[in-house]
């Protein structure tokens, strides 16, 4: 058995370490298979070497993050978790020491894993991104919020958004009002990355002017989009001719980030799905980056890290349902 104590700055930061409630410890407990007792600033672990130094080492992220005022939230906590149990909790530092933007409200953006470290340098530093991974890892906001960013430092003149409607087969006649009504059912999550970046009244300012541009993915056949950051989401739905459509719209001045998810295919013929064949043919093009994000890499409720974890497993086949767990009513 080991046990190892750690003495905390001050009554604020034990109180944030140790959670509400002392959930935070409690998930050291259940985590890393050790005892956690808080005394006023003093943190006490004990149990297996292995356990209590892994804890040790999730806590020390959480102080890292702490530093650079981030909140620790559930989320962050499960994170600072799981790069503890891989021995990098030093790497939280990397998060801290980058940034985005600020949101309307003030609310500064961050990456929160370092997958969306590497999507954001990639975005930076490559003319076209694909950003590919289950939902809830932030592929589509980062995305938002670096053309909002790029926009108001004028790198481009204007952001495009755009995404297959599926459900509708491309084919939105039928729908009442206009085209902007017609496709706001299918770019809703676009709009919410937009409102927290912008503010509402800015951005129906900046739609209005056009400066803002939302249409359904057919309508970009025939156009060359010069000084422009543009956003293909939901790509997994997209064909294989519609994908290199998209693609080759691009203009001189422009920036391409394309996101999706690969396991949430909804055409007819999945094989045939645009981003599958656009990442295999593209791979290795210098300009062009591909970043695959993982279920660690998830930022909502953290049950949806285990749900998607949980459907990988079954997909691969290493998963059965365990024994003894459902009863018979």
């Amino acid at each position: 058995m080991a046990e190892k104590q750690i003495e905390l700055n001050s009554v604020e930061i034990a109180a944030a370490v140790f959670g509400n409630g002392d959930h935070n410890i409690r998930r050291l407990e259940s985590e890393f298979g050790i005892t956690a007792v808080s005394r006023g600033t003093m943190l006490k672990l004990c149990g297996e070497p292995a356990g209590v130094n892994a804890a040790a080492r999730a806590v020390e992220g959480m102080l890292l993050l702490m530093e650079s005022h981030t909140p620790l939230e559930t989320q962050t906590v499960n994170y600072c978790i799981s790069l503890a149990r891989d021995g990098e909790e030093q790497r939280i530092r990397e998060l801290t020491e980058d940034f985005v933007a600020v949101t309307a409200k003030g609310r500064p953006i961050r990456p929160k894993t370092l997958g969306q470290k590497e999507y954001l340098q990639a975005i930076r530093t490559h003319a076209i991104t694909f950003g590919v991974g289950p939902a809830g890892t932030g592929k589509t906001y980062l995305a938002v919020a670096m053309a909002v960013k790029a926009f108001k430092a004028k790198d481009v003149s204007r952001i495009i958004l755009t995404r297959p409607a599926v459900e509708a087969g491309e084919k939105l006649g039928f729908l009442p009002g206009d085209l902007q009504q017609k496709v706001d059912p299918y770019l809703r999550p676009l709009y919410d990355g937009l409102f927290d970046m912008l503010g509402e009244e800015t951005f129906a300012r900046l739609l209005e002017k056009q400066v803002i541009e939302v249409a359904p993915l057919a309508y970009m056949r025939g156009r060359t989009l010069d000084d422009s950051f543009i956003i293909l989401d939901e790509a997994q739905n997209t064909t294989p001719e519609q994908m290199k459509m998209f693609l080759t719209r691009m203009g001189n001045g422009s920036r391409i980030v394309v996101t999706g998810d690969v396991t949430q295919i909804d055409l007819p013929d999945k094989s045939r799905s645009g981003l599958v064949d656009a990442l295999r043919v593209l791979k290795g093009i210098e300009g062009i980056a591909q970043v695959r994000f993982s279920e660690k890499d998830v930022v909502r409720h953290r049950l949806v890290q285990q749900i998607v974890k949980a459907y990988e497993q079954a997909a691969s086949g290493k998963v059965a349902a365990p024994a003894g767990h459902y009863k018979q009513i």
